[in-house]
């Protein structure tokens, strides 16, 4: 299996379990056994490659264990401690796991309840495990920019130097993201303090805080937002837009459809920006660049790969209320009502399920 596809899976997972999962033992078992097992490469049932119930004399402290060691070329490389799905993580909770470090030849900490996975190393003193980790990976919120990185950790690719070349700028720029993703979240004080003095020169008192921190919130906001619409009207610009009747075999074309020119055919702007949203939903399993529109008279048609024989679905937005086809594993499906373009991301799972089932086409 893919390592893309093997982390897709365990989130795919994930996210349709883990609310039935209630002690860390049916953690282990519906998450983390197969994340080691299926995205690290390591083969669970070997004692000499997963080790679980790892244990080691710390001190005065006999008998402790962490929940696995992963085992490479004979030596320990990998130290796993365990907690429940949705449980907080916490090195105060996991305290075996910053002393095993220090005495075993284990180079990479991780601490995970199954979703969220927290990776150190001893980047800040040698054989004192971080205080804070290098890489963090959600699986219900994956950046995709980590997954290279996460891949060196895998068996097949484990490549220690490369990784402790790294760590040191994925660990502290990995922090200052999610240091501005809360900024952005929930502004602090100190940061509306700081955004507030670029504009404004009096005296901050609370009730100038109170009137900046909407302010600062709504200005990041329309900020964000403007750069994503940039990004949009760039990568998912309507050049790969086509006019005219798209091309139909015997097996797709409607009963009361026909070929005709492109004469007064007109794409307008709701059509393009629905299609830049499938776009943007598509892109979670294939590059943008394959989803492509060929507008025509009736309907606009969303493919893959500009082929139609792979339609992800068409836009039936020529009458008063909008309308989309859905396909079902390449058969028309359900024609579906929408009130606003908005409305489109109701149907996300659909338009993911039938790009799913064109690339696995594509595969076979």
């Amino acid at each position: 299996m893919e390592f893309d596809d093997a982390v897709r899976q365990i989130a795919e997972k994930i996210d349709e379990l883990k609310d039935s999962i209630q002690t860390e033992e049916a953690t282990k078992t519906a998450f983390i056994m197969p994340f080691i097992g299926r995205v690290l490469g390591y083969d669970v049932f070997d004692p000499n490659e997963v080790i679980p119930e790892f244990t080691a004399d710390v001190g005065v402290k006999r008998g402790e264990k962490v929940d696995y060691a992963l085992v490479l070329n004979g030596d320990v490389q990998i130290l796993i401690e365990c907690k429940k799905v949705g449980a907080a993580l916490s090195l105060e909770n996991a305290s075996q796991l910053y002393r095993y470090f220090a005495c075993t030849g284990a180079r990479i900490g991780v601490l995970t309840n199954g979703q969220r996975w927290n990776f150190y190393m001893d980047l800040d003193e040698p054989n004192r495990m971080d205080s804070k980790p290098f890489l963090v990976l959600d699986l219900l919120d994956i950046d995709k920019t980590i997954l290279p990185e996460l891949k060196k950790l895998t068996k097949p690719s484990f490549d220690l130097d490369s990784i402790a070349s790294s760590a040191e700028e994925l660990k502290y720029v990995g922090a200052l993201k999610r240091a501005i993703g809360d900024e952005f979240a929930d502004p602090t004080d100190e940061f509306v303090r700081l955004m507030a003095s670029h504009v404004y020169e009096g005296v901050f008192r609370q009730n100038v805080m109170a009137k900046f921190r909407p302010l600062v919130e709504k200005a990041l906001k329309r900020y964000l937002a403007d750069q994503v619409n940039e990004r949009l009207a760039t990568a998912l610009g309507a050049d790969d837009i086509k006019v005219g009747e798209p091309e139909q075999d015997d097996t797709e074309a409607d009963e009361n459809e026909s070929a005709s020119d492109d004469d007064g055919l007109v794409t307008t702007e709701d059509e393009i920006a629905a299609y830049r949203i499938v776009k943007a939903i598509a892109c979670a399993l294939v590059d943008p660049a394959r989803i492509t529109m060929r507008d025509a008279k009736s309907y606009c048609a969303i493919f893959l790969d500009d082929n139609n024989r792979k339609p992800v679905l068409r836009l039936l937005f020529n009458s008063r209320q909008k309308h989309l086809l859905l396909f079902n594993e390449g058969k028309k499906g359900d024609k579906v009502s929408i009130d606003g373009l908005n409305d489109i991301y109701a149907h996300s799972e659909s338009i993911r399920s039938e790009v799913a089932y064109l690339i696995d086409g594509d595969r076979q």
